[in-house]
């Protein structure tokens, strides 16, 4: 997959508000949370959460880590870095903000 691609792919995984809304939400927190606290704190079924964090989790955006009988989920920070980089590169400084 070519960088164009690999943009287009993030650009689509966070075309949803939902998803917008969970990456939001978790890099807000600053840690890890379940599926049931997601939930609770969007007002969207639990069903949908999991399957909006498939999509983000797929795109390298998300992580899951299993603690017990739950899994907690997290920003990616080292695929978040990839995909500032790479937008740094295509569309230059002119397009990403970069604090």
């Amino acid at each position: 997959m070519d960088e164009i691609e690999e943009l287009a792919e993030i650009f689509k995984a966070l075309s949803d508000p939902t998803r917008m809304r969970l990456v939001k939400l978790l890099s807000e927190t600053g840690g890890a949370l379940c599926v049931n606290a997601l939930t609770c704190r969007l007002g969207v079924t639990q069903s949908a959460v999991s399957q909006h964090l498939r999509v983000l989790r797929q795109a390298g955006l998300v992580r899951g880590e299993r603690r017990g009988h739950f899994v907690h989920y997290s920003l990616d920070r080292g695929g978040l870095e990839r995909y500032k980089a790479r937008l740094l590169q295509t569309l230059g400084e002119d397009f990403v903000v970069v604090k």
